[in-house]
């Protein structure tokens, strides 16, 4: 099982990072939702930063290889960055090696025609990720994608829960949903404490 004390310790370091960034920016912010929050969580600042990959990695492995999968993948464009990190980290730390894929939005109108890009083998489980899930429906993009093309998902996991439906819609639907950090409506972000 994951150590929980070591990944919470992660999670605090990379909720500090985020205020290093400037990745956390506090205000009144319009989400893609349509939904009104008091802070914006850029994720690519974080996921794009060298320290940051590596921390979002070092958290998350632990938990996508826990969960018995044997690829990783999310939406383009934010969970692309995450991808690459968790697959690059697999190859180097001595456990077996996770594929990574990510999801278009829309299948290309050339070459292929794909919907999922990557080495990710044919039916193998798999993990959903994504830097943030408001009402989810970029995580749900890539899972009915994933599971269209033969894949069990094992687990959905983000960097940010801002705790606006999505993470409870996951659950509900019989999803192992995890996160590192947590968001209010009153604008606080904090560590979920009993990540697993």
């Amino acid at each position: 099982m994951a150590n929980g004390t070591a990944t919470s310790e992660l999670a605090g370091r990379i909720l500090k990072k985020c205020k290093e960034l400037n990745a956390l920016k506090f205000g009144e912010f319009t989400l893609a939702s349509g939904q009104i929050s008091k802070y914006y969580f850029d994720g690519r600042l974080l996921t794009l930063s060298p320290e940051g990959a590596n921390l979002v990695a070092q958290a998350l492995l632990p938990l996508v290889r826990e969960a018995g999968a044997s690829a990783v993948g999310g939406p383009a464009v934010a969970a692309v960055p995450m991808v690459t990190e968790l697959a690059m980290l697999s190859g180097q730390d001595g456990g077996p090696p996770i594929d990574g894929f990510f999801v278009r939005a829309q299948a290309k109108d050339h070459g292929m025609g794909k919907t999922i890009e990557g080495p990710v083998q044919q039916g193998v489980p798999v993990v959903i990720v994504d830097d943030a899930c408001s009402t989810a429906s970029s995580l749900y993009l890539a899972i009915e994608a994933a599971e269209a093309d033969g894949h069990e998902v094992v687990m959905v996991a983000c960097i940010l829960d801002r705790n606006q439906g999505g993470s409870e819609r996951l659950r509900k639907d019989g999803y192992n949903f995890v996160a590192l950090l947590e968001g209010d409506s009153g604008g606080n972000v904090t560590v979920v404490s009993d990540v697993r």
